[in-house]
């Protein structure tokens, strides 16, 4: 299923706003007060009763003339709407997205309007975005409405995606946010949220306040389908692994399938993340599960590992070997080889899977010289079986696994054999096949 289009429609144009890249006197200095946090002169103006209706006016950041140097250069245009909209504020939201609580609290206490939404949103909103947690709690403690839907058709808990969000979302809640609250466009829940960007703690929190693991969005992700689908960068390997194994723990399905029917271990091998393909092969996901497209994990896997070397990709192949899983067309591994190539490892504990290879000049031609050079030893070894069976050693090996299938990763670690052993029953790398 591809992407959701969404259509929005053009806001109306409104002739009841300052525009700031025409002001001028006491309402430009107003404005730069607000933007700096200037207490002192935000407070002098609008205790002047002239000036008093600054305060809950509304702003125009956009400037007409700009856009209309943009409106014919076809360069420029790409980054620019086709047709003017204007970007409206307010200082409440000012003041609340750049943390300047002092300005806000003489705003609120002056009866600037908690829950104003000029722009598409509420300034509550605002301060979740940004992380401003005492603005939080200020807007909170005047009544600020803790499940307003904004534009986007987000509630303020959606908007806590940072790590440094946390105490936001734990005012919102107190203070009577739905935990279990559904974006209007995608259907996500908070969990989802968090999940998606890799945050435990609020995971944590959310879980304890009730969340539901099994919620799923238009997608038909669950709040772990999410948390697999996000791409993964290498630093937040552990992190995502982490928020899985809280979401297993906390009773996820991880067998659940999303509108394409690709499950979490699906999507886990997509993003080459080792611990959580370990993690949801340890608590009964399928190894061979297709999604709509006709693809198991392995496929998924042996498709990233030119792209996630770092990632190890080697030992979520040797994962799902162990588990059970298919084995590549033994006439599509020279064309695995060429991209695969320069992940040795991945090559290694791929070949030991078969009892036997047909080697061949196209197997040879697969591999770049330069991959060659780099690493001789092993294709050596490779290439060296074109005229050679396996091992008598290897034999055994596979004729074991075989009569094990789908059985390997439980039985031979209890096996009363030494540990070199079993470690290379359970394809443990060696640098070399024979």
């Amino acid at each position: 299923m591809g992407p959701k289009i969404k259509f929005r429609k053009q806001k109306k144009y409104r002739n009841d706003v300052i525009a700031t890249a025409h002001a001028s006197g006491l309402v430009l200095q107003f404005w730069n007060a607000l933007l700096v946090g200037d207490e002192v002169t935000v407070i002098s103006i609008v205790d002047d009763p002239e000036y008093t209706h600054l305060m809950d006016a509304i702003y125009d950041t956009s400037d007409i003339e700009e856009w209309k140097n943009y409106r014919f250069n076809y360069r420029g245009l790409r980054l620019w709407s086709l047709t003017y909209e204007q970007e409206l504020t307010t200082p409440l939201h000012i003041t609340a997205g750049r943390g300047f609580t002092d300005c806000l609290r003489h705003l609120l206490l002056r009866g600037a309007s908690v829950d104003f939404t000029p722009g598409g949103s509420t300034a509550l909103h605002e301060a979740c975005q940004e992380c401003q947690t005492d603005c939080v709690k200020l807007l909170l403690q005047y009544g600020a409405n803790t499940n307003a839907v904004n534009e986007d058709g987000l509630m303020p808990l959606h908007l806590c995606t940072e790590p440094e969000s946390l105490e936001c979302a734990k005012h919102i809640i107190q203070f009577g946010a739905a935990i279990n609250g559904c974006s209007l466009d995608a259907n996500d829940t908070p969990l989802h949220v968090a999940a998606r960007h890799g945050l435990l703690a609020h995971v944590d929190l959310y879980l304890r306040h009730g969340a539901a693991v099994e919620c799923q969005n238009d997608e038909g992700q669950t709040p772990l389908n999410a948390a697999c689908s996000y791409p993964h960068e290498h630093a937040a390997l552990e992190r995502y692994a982490q928020v899985c194994q809280r979401l297993v723990e906390a009773g996820a399905k991880v067998v659940t399938g999303d509108a394409d029917n690709r499950t979490p271990l699906h999507m886990a091998c997509k993003n080459a993340n080792p611990k959580i393909v370990e993690l949801l092969l340890r608590n009964g996901a399928s190894v061979n599960d297709m999604d709509y497209g006709g693809e198991a994990p392995m496929h998924n896997i042996l498709k990233m590992v030119a792209y996630k070397l770092e990632h190890e990709p080697e030992r979520i192949v040797q994962e799902l070997l162990n588990y059970g899983s298919i084995r590549v067309w033994p006439g599509a591994l020279p064309k695995v080889l060429k991209y695969c190539c320069m992940s040795p490892r991945t090559i290694e504990v791929l070949l030991n899977a078969y009892s036997r290879l047909k080697v061949n000049d196209r197997w040879v031609e697969a591999v770049p010289p330069d991959m060659f050079q780099k690493h001789h030893d092993f294709y050596e070894s490779v290439f060296a079986l074109a005229n050679t069976p396996r091992s008598l050693q290897h034999l055994a090996r596979h004729r074991l696994r075989t009569y094990l299938e789908g059985r390997v990763h439980k039985v031979v670690p209890n096996l009363g054999l030494p540990t070199f052993l079993k470690h290379y029953l359970m394809l443990e790398f060696r640098g070399y096949v024979h």
